[in-house]
């Protein structure tokens, strides 16, 4: 089995986490609430609209898993703003979703650099805002080194893989993408000079013309994303855009039905 094969089933099967660590009191989000989101009052925490899941401690600081979801009667959400408060930049990414995946079910993996809140910071059809989040022990995410070495990160680089599966009566469909998410903050480890941030900057998921979700990110978002979201198929092909701050672009199209091949 391929290693993004046995990260994309540790998404799907691994049990949920435990709900002891809620969000701790944190100065650094009373900057960044005002003058990185302007949002000029605290957004309610409501677990009825929107709850977001992490471990308490990390196992993997450059691969925390963060599971965003809503329950059945939820108003459907519009965008979404997810922030690690304690990183370097701590606006890690920003999805705006298409109706098909409400109410939402989705996960992806962050890189986390110290001990910090992790937070989404979501928007409603009738723009109300809504709040939830995780405290999340973990360190060294940022400038953890990369997994692989210069030479399989050229050849492999902008590969694409989709996953599709049932779960609980929803339709589930997993996107793997092999990307370093340099950082900028990490060394070569064999030459030990730093490596200059690269990363993926852009990401657009449809459904035939329809939008399922779109990605604005950072440099938190983890090394070979792996995107796991719930959505309502319509039989039409999903189309997948992918651009980087290199200006590279790529674009696979996958069966909705149909794992491609691992």
């Amino acid at each position: 089995m391929r290693p993004w094969t046995i990260l994309a089933a540790a998404l799907l099967a691994g049990p949920a986490f435990a709900q002891d660590n809620p969000l701790q009191p944190s100065p650094t989000w009373e900057d960044l609430r005002i003058s990185v989101l302007g949002v000029d009052e605290e957004p309610p925490l409501d677990a009825a609209v929107l709850d977001l899941d992490a471990p308490p401690r990390a196992h993997d600081a450059a691969t925390v898993p963060v599971h965003l979801t809503q329950p059945a009667d939820a108003p459907p959400l519009t965008a979404l703003t997810l922030v690690v408060d304690e990183n370097p930049a701590p606006v890690a990414a920003e999805y705006a979703f298409g109706p098909a995946l409400m109410p939402l079910d989705f996960e992806v993996r962050v890189r986390v650099d110290s001990y910090s809140d992790l937070r989404a910071i979501a928007t409603t059809q009738d723009g109300a805002q809504v709040m939830a989040g995780r405290f999340v022990k973990a360190a060294g995410g940022c400038s953890a080194p990369a997994g692989k070495d210069m030479a399989a990160v050229r050849a492999t680089m902008g590969q694409m893989r989709w996953r599709s599966a049932q779960e609980d009566g929803r339709h589930v469909g997993t996107l793997m993408i092999r990307h370093p998410n340099f950082s900028g903050l990490q060394r070569d480890q064999l030459t030990l000079l730093s490596i200059p941030a690269h990363f993926i900057d852009r990401l657009d998921v449809r459904q035939g013309d329809e939008v399922l979700f779109t990605m604005s990110a950072g440099i938190s978002v983890s090394e070979d994303p792996v995107f796991r979201f719930a959505y309502r198929p319509d039989g039409q092909d999903i189309h997948v855009r992918v651009e980087d701050t290199n200006g590279n672009v790529w674009t696979e199209t996958f069966d909705p039905v149909a794992s491609s091949a691992s």
